[in-house]
């Protein structure tokens, strides 16, 4: 098999990181000002506080991850003989095995697809990790049953290209071993 990389969008990144910086100082305003945010949707300023601190809190998270990403010379995503070496989201685990993957599926988040990498050992991936980085992958188990995603959101790829072209490369894998 032909190796295959897919460079980061600095693109992409630099949007993302751009959004967060909006939405933190949204978040912001809604910490110093919220009466000016009342509304019939919103009426009590302490829901509004609320929100402003989740809003810092979650876009700061993501605005940080994007400033590192938009700094980071890693390839996003490569594909082997080995497996798919991951480095497209803050889950990303590096190489997932051809040998452990056992089913590949889509999910949706709002606009945002995601690949699903279900293996026969999910704890051997989980034992790479830990703090925050696990906390996110035991939320993926819990919501997707599997603690393994890949995304092309932060990559110079389309998604449905990219869902075709990692399930072709598990076929033409599992065709290559004698033993699955």
């Amino acid at each position: 098999m032909n190796k295959i990389e897919i460079p980061l969008s600095k693109t992409k990144i630099l949007l993302l990181l751009i959004g967060a910086i909006a939405f933190v100082i949204l978040g912001t305003l809604f910490l110093i000002t919220p009466d000016t945010f009342i509304s019939p949707i919103f009426r009590n300023p302490q829901a509004i506080r609320i929100a402003g601190i989740v809003a810092v809190l979650f876009f700061g998270a993501v605005g940080l991850y994007g400033f590192r990403k938009l700094f980071d010379k890693t390839i996003g995503l490569t594909i082997d003989e080995n497996g798919i070496t991951d480095n497209t989201n803050a889950t990303s685990v590096g190489l997932i095995d051809w040998n452990d993957i056992v089913e590949i599926r889509t999910e949706q988040v709002m606009s945002t697809k995601f690949l699903m990498i279900f293996t026969s050992n999910p704890d051997k991936y989980m034992e790479r990790v830990n703090g925050f980085k696990r906390k996110l992958m035991q939320g993926n188990i819990k919501m997707y049953g599997t603690p393994l995603s890949i995304t092309s959101n932060t990559l110079r790829y389309d998604f449905d290209d990219l869902q075709r072209l990692i399930k072709d490369k598990l076929i033409e894998q599992k065709e290559r071993m004698p033993n699955r």
